[in-house]
């Protein structure tokens, strides 16, 4: 698939009256900071400079995610990407991850990802925003330098790469960090709480609002193999037909819930700057979906 070809699918309008649970909207610290940064921490997945210049060495939209989100691991096997990510068919991600590969070193996909990416959000957010982005850059990469990293595959790889010397550049690697902080976390709740993959993502797209399939659908799971999860989550008192149940709501609540307070570090580590930094980064996330460098779904906003 083709950076436009992903635009045209995920940048439409929303449907008439979507929008986030009432979980994401009334969240904590833990979560609005998340729903903040998360449209400059996947700016290099959304801008289009990032894709063009990616583009120059045969890579299309998903063999620039998968390499793009991996290679701060440095060089693992495709299973361990593959099982890093979580969501995705396995096989689909370590073919893709594979491919990349062949096609660009992870020296090259780190230097020309990271400087196409601090070189469209200094346009995006604009000329006036140097002072600010360099200050919350620097205070979001002392947060990032303060966290434990355990249990953390895809924070740690990011949090270990050297700091840009740009400043939009040292946000950006910032909010990737404590995106994948996040996200890492995410994914430890739901294994705990005995799910897999598969109903990972319907739990989700289910409780965001997406109708079944909208979401899960896009990560390649065998019709059969996600039918299996399905049955599971029925039996289990979770789905009715293609419904969340009351007790699948509070299922997918409380893993919100254990996600947050895995966060609380993240939190405490911000303090009194919290606010001031969630505001800002809200502001130039909201900058970033009128330029269309990220879609204007807030169930994707939400999902991610």
């Amino acid at each position: 698939m083709q950076y436009e070809e992903a635009k045209a699918a995920f940048f439409g309008a929303p449907p008439e009256g979507a929008s986030s649970p009432n979980a994401v909207a009334a969240g904590g610290p833990a979560r609005r900071l998340r729903d903040a940064f998360e449209p400059v921490s996947m700016h290099a997945v959304w801008g289009p400079l990032v894709h063009e210049r990616l583009g120059e060495h045969g890579m299309d939209f998903f063999d620039a995610y998968v390499w793009g989100r991996a290679f701060p691991m440095g060089e693992p096997s495709g299973a361990v990407v593959a099982s890093a990510f979580a969501a995705f068919e396995p096989g689909l991600i370590a073919g893709i991850y594979d491919r990349a590969r062949g096609l660009m070193s992870r020296d090259d996909v780190h230097r020309i990802t990271f400087d196409a990416t601090a070189e469209s959000l200094r346009s995006t957010l604009g000329a006036d925003s140097a002072d600010a982005v360099a200050s919350v850059g620097a205070r979001l990469a002392e947060v990032v330098g303060g966290l434990d990293p355990t249990g953390r595959p895809l924070f740690t790889g990011v949090a270990s790469l050297d700091w840009p010397e740009d400043p939009y550049g040292k946000l950006y690697q910032a909010c990737l960090a404590l995106r994948e902080h996040r996200g890492d976390a995410h994914v430890a709740a739901y294994i705990g709480a005995g799910f897999d993959p598969i109903q990972m993502n319907v739990l989700t797209e289910l409780w965001l609002g997406y109708p079944m399939g909208e979401y899960s659908g896009t990560r390649a799971w065998p019709e059969e193999t996600t039918a299996a999860a399905l049955d599971d989550l029925r039996n289990r008192g979770l789905l009715d037909g293609d419904t969340l149940t009351a007790e699948g709501h509070s299922a997918r609540e409380a893993i919100e819930a254990t996600t947050d307070a895995m966060e609380q570090g993240v939190v405490d580590a911000l303090g009194a700057d919290l606010d001031a930094v969630a505001d800002q980064l809200a502001a130039w996330g909201q900058t970033c979906v009128d330029a269309e460098t990220f879609p204007p779904d807030p169930r994707k906003r939400a999902a991610g």
